[in-house]
């Protein structure tokens, strides 16, 4: 994988109540990727970019929300979220704290 879909399929960590407690209990991380990722090459871009070694890739679609404003009706874009597991001994630190 060139480095250029690396960067393309990882958007970013994904951060809420949940994902913080399935990364406490589970060694989990949670990320946004593109919606045309497919679980190969998440695994591979979490491995060249953290330096991890990756036990299995998990993939939710979440469709996006109807909103209204007013009369006006919207819809939020779907996106693809992935739960990456960790072997045992792995760990990610976004913050870098010590």
């Amino acid at each position: 994988m060139n480095q250029e879909r690396v960067f393309k399929v990882l958007l970013g960590p994904h951060v809420s109540e949940k994902t913080t407690l399935a990364g406490e209990e589970g060694n989990q991380i949670v990320f946004r990727v593109a919606r045309d990722a497919e679980k190969g090459e998440i695994k591979k871009a979490v491995e060249q970019l953290f330096e991890v070694q990756v036990d299995k890739v998990r993939t939710v679609k979440v469709k996006g929300k109807q909103k209204g404003f007013g009369r006006i009706r919207g819809k939020r874009s779907d996106w693809k979220k992935a739960y990456v597991v960790l072997k045992p001994g792995q760990d990610i630190d976004f913050f870098g704290a010590e």
